[in-house]
């Protein structure tokens, strides 16, 4: 690897964390050096700096362009492709949240809709169709929250997320107050 010390670190740090987010080393890797990058990079720069095979960085490039999350940028003169990130981390955040909506979460509701659907056959699988309701409500609990939070523009988003800090502070403060008392 080609890069300097904080940002080898940071890198690495991302290869082995995208395997737990669902993408491989490599894509991950490929994606924190775009992030880091001052200036879109074509893929023989992703190589040199990180020591991947051309066609490791085509297909990780690929994959990250099918999740929105890598734009290609022309540079004027040059025929080669460049590459760089969203601008915006709140674009980077959104476009995760989707596409693990889109991955993770539709697949599982889908699924817990099909088996919820079926007559139970014993009291054991009604009782676990009633659990598998409660999970369900819950995710699209959740899923529909997202869909409205996405519709909101990042400067109320910020200030949502720090008010629903500041309310869960002073709830903290209101249990801590019961116990003094």
């Amino acid at each position: 690897m080609n890069l300097p010390p904080v940002i080898q670190t940071f890198v690495l740090h991302f290869g082995e964390m995208g395997s737990r987010w669902g993408i491989n080393r490599t894509v991950g890797q490929i994606y924190a050096l775009l992030y880091l990058s001052e200036q879109p990079l074509n893929a023989d720069q992703i190589v040199d700096a990180l020591g991947f095979s051309r066609s490791n960085v085509a297909m990780g490039l690929k994959e990250l362009a099918s999740m929105n999350l890598v734009m290609l940028k022309h540079i004027p003169a040059d025929r080669k492709d460049y590459y760089g990130t969203h601008d915006d981390i709140w674009d980077i955040v959104r476009n995760l949240v989707e596409e693990r909506r889109r991955r993770e979460i539709e697949p599982t509701l889908t699924m817990l809709r099909s088996v919820i659907m079926e007559k139970p056959s014993s009291e054991q699988e009604k009782h676990a169709q009633e659990k598998m309701q409660e999970m369900h409500d819950l995710i699209e609990m959740l899923t529909d929250w997202y869909e409205e939070m996405n519709k909101v523009d990042t400067e109320r988003l910020v200030n949502l997320l720090k008010m629903g800090a500041k309310i869960y502070n002073l709830y903290q403060f209101k249990d801590k107050l019961k116990l003094i008392s």
